[in-house]
C-alpha cells in the first residue's frame, strides 16, 4: 500500500513529522511512504486549491524531515488539498492508496470540520475514491503528546486500509499521555464552531476628497478554547453528549466518518429541487 502523508500547518510543523517518522517505524517494511505537504501554513483553507487556472505549474522543493531521510519528501508551492490533487494524479510517483493527513495543532470536530485543511486534504482523497484519515490532537503548550495521535493513527490505518475505497475517518484526540488516555469511541460531528460569538466595533474611516458617509472597523473574535477556566466550563456546558468535541473534553479520543461533496438524494433536497424547476417555462 502506498500511503500519502500531508497536512495544513505545513511541511515543516513538528505535526507532521511525529505523524511521519510514526507512521514510517510501524509500516515502513511493509508499505510506502511520501510526504507531499504545503511549504507555508494553510491552516482553516478547507479544501481549497487557490487560483490554479491562473497558475502554468506548481513549485516544489524536497524537503529533509529530521529522522525521516528514507521518505521522500516534498513542499509544494500550494494547499494540502492540492497537494493530494497532485499526488492523487501521479505528480509524486504512482497514485496513494490512503492519504494520512495531520497531526493538526488543535482538533478538528463539530462545524469547524467543514473548515480544516487536515479534513479537506482526506475528503479530496475522497473525490479520487483514496481512503482517508485526518489526525487532529487538541491545543496544547508544551508538550503536545504528539505519540498519543500518532500510536492511534497506527492502530486505525489497517482498519481504514480494509474499508470501502472513498472512506474517511476524522481522529481527534485529547492532548494527554497515551496512558492517560481514556480510549477511544464514535464522536458524532457535534454542531459548535471554533468561534462563539463577535463583538463588532464600528470607527470613522479617513477618506480623501469630499466628505462621505463611510464607517468600517473590526469584528473582534470569541474563539473556543482560548478564555480562562470560567469560559471552558461554559464552553463544555455547550457541547451535545457523545460529540466529538465532548468526548474529546472528557479524555477519550473521537473518530467519525466523514463524507465530502456529494448530491443529496434527500426528500428536502428533492422537494426544493423539484419546486425550483416548477419555476422554469415548460
Amino acid at each position: 500500500m502506498r500511503i500519502l502523508i500531508t497536512n495544513d500547518d505545513g511541511v515543516f510543523a513538528p505535526g507532521i513529522a511525529a505523524l511521519a517518522r510514526g507512521l514510517h517505524r510501524t509500516f515502513g517494511d511493509e508499505h510506502e511512504l511520501v510526504v507531499v505537504a504545503p511549504l507555508t501554513d494553510h491552516s482553516g483553507a478547507g479544501a481549497a486549491v487557490g487560483a490554479v487556472y491562473e497558475r502554468e505549474s506548481i513549485p516544489y522543493e524536497h524537503v529533509d524531515i529530521p529522522g525521516l531521510s528514507a521518505v521522500p519528501t516534498y513542499g509544494i508551492d500550494g494547499s494540502p488539498a492540492l497537494a493530494v490533487i497532485l499526488g492523487c494524479i501521479e505528480g509524486f510517483g504512482p497514485r496513494p492508496d490512503m492519504i494520512v493527513s495531520g497531526i493538526n495543532h488543535g482538533i478538528n470536530a463539530g462545524r469547524s470540520a467543514l473548515h480544516s485543511g487536515t479534513v479537506g486534504a482526506a475528503l479530496t482523497g475522497a473525490q479520487f475514491g483514496v481512503r482517508g484519515l485526518a489526525v487532529s490532537i487538541a491545543w496544547a503548550t508544551t508538550p503536545e503528546f504528539w505519540e498519543t495521535a500518532v500510536e492511534l493513527a497506527c492502530q486505525v490505518v489497517p482498519t481504514l486500509a480494509e474499508a470501502e475505497a472513498g472512506t474517511v475517518l476524522n481522529l481527534n484526540v485529547p492532548a494527554v499521555r497515551p496512558d492517560e488516555l481514556l480510549g477511544l469511541r464514535h464522536g458524532r460531528l457535534g454542531r459548535a464552531g471554533l468561534i462563539r460569538s463577535v463583538r463588532p466595533e464600528h470607527t470613522p474611516l479617513p477618506v480623501d476628497g469630499p466628505a462621505i458617509d463611510r464607517t468600517g472597523g473590526a469584528i473582534v473574535l470569541n474563539m473556543r478554547g482560548m478564555g480562562g477556566d470560567a469560559d471552558r466550563l461554559k464552553e463544555r456546558a455547550e457541547l451535545e453528549p457523545d460529540s466529538d468535541a465532548a468526548l474529546v473534553e472528557a479524555g477519550w479520543a473521537s473518530i467519525t466518518p466523514l463524507v465530502g461533496v456529494r448530491e443529496s438524494t434527500s426528500d428536502s433536497a428533492t422537494e426544493a429541487l423539484d419546486a425550483a424547476l416548477a419555476t422554469q417555462p415548460g
